[in-house]
């Protein structure tokens, strides 16, 4: 794209599932929740993140997590989510766009997420350098249908609108 193309506001979207495991607890929207299994994951296992972060990487037709983060390389061991959410609003910011905002939506049965949804959008709102009220986080079960509904694992999808820096 050249300096002097129209520069329009772009949408993203990104899912991520998980598997569960061994551990004592999962980490969701940067959060960490007791829970009775772990997440199967090279990094933290975020899903609510990864999903944010192949949001933002498509939005701008940037590849997605696993060309950015590929879990074969060792640097991403066990890494927080959260630096990898705040190394894709980086690359947005070297394109000269923001977020306008973000919707996501976690899907399991169990843990019971309701109580921890604020701190989420908190913490993503943070990393995104946006307003609280940018940030919609919900959780929903799948009625006890498909891998989610046997408590085998999570999943999350996020939609995202990028805005450009440039009026248009």
């Amino acid at each position: 794209m050249s300096s002097a193309a129209p520069r329009w506001p772009r949408i993203g979207i990104g899912y991520d599932v998980h598997a569960f495991g061994h551990g004592d607890h999962v980490t969701l929207g940067g959060v960490r929740i007791e829970h009775g299994f772990g997440i199967v994951a090279h990094s933290d296992g975020d899903v609510a993140l990864h999903a944010l972060c192949d949001a933002l990487l498509g939005a701008l037709a940037l590849g997605d997590i696993g060309v950015h983060f590929p879990p074969i390389d060792e640097r991403w061991r066990d890494a927080d989510s959260r630096d990898l959410l705040r190394h894709c609003v980086e690359l947005i910011a070297t394109r000269h766009y923001v977020v306008g905002n973000c919707d996501l939506v976690v899907v399991c049965e169990r843990p019971r997420l309701a109580p921890h949804i604020s701190l989420m959008r908190e913490r993503i709102a943070a990393d995104l350098r946006v307003a609280l009220d940018c940030v919609s986080v919900k959780a929903t079960t799948s009625e006890k249908l498909g891998f989610t509904g046997r408590e085998e694992g999570i999943a999350a999808q996020a939609v995202v609108l990028l805005q450009p820096l440039v009026p248009l």
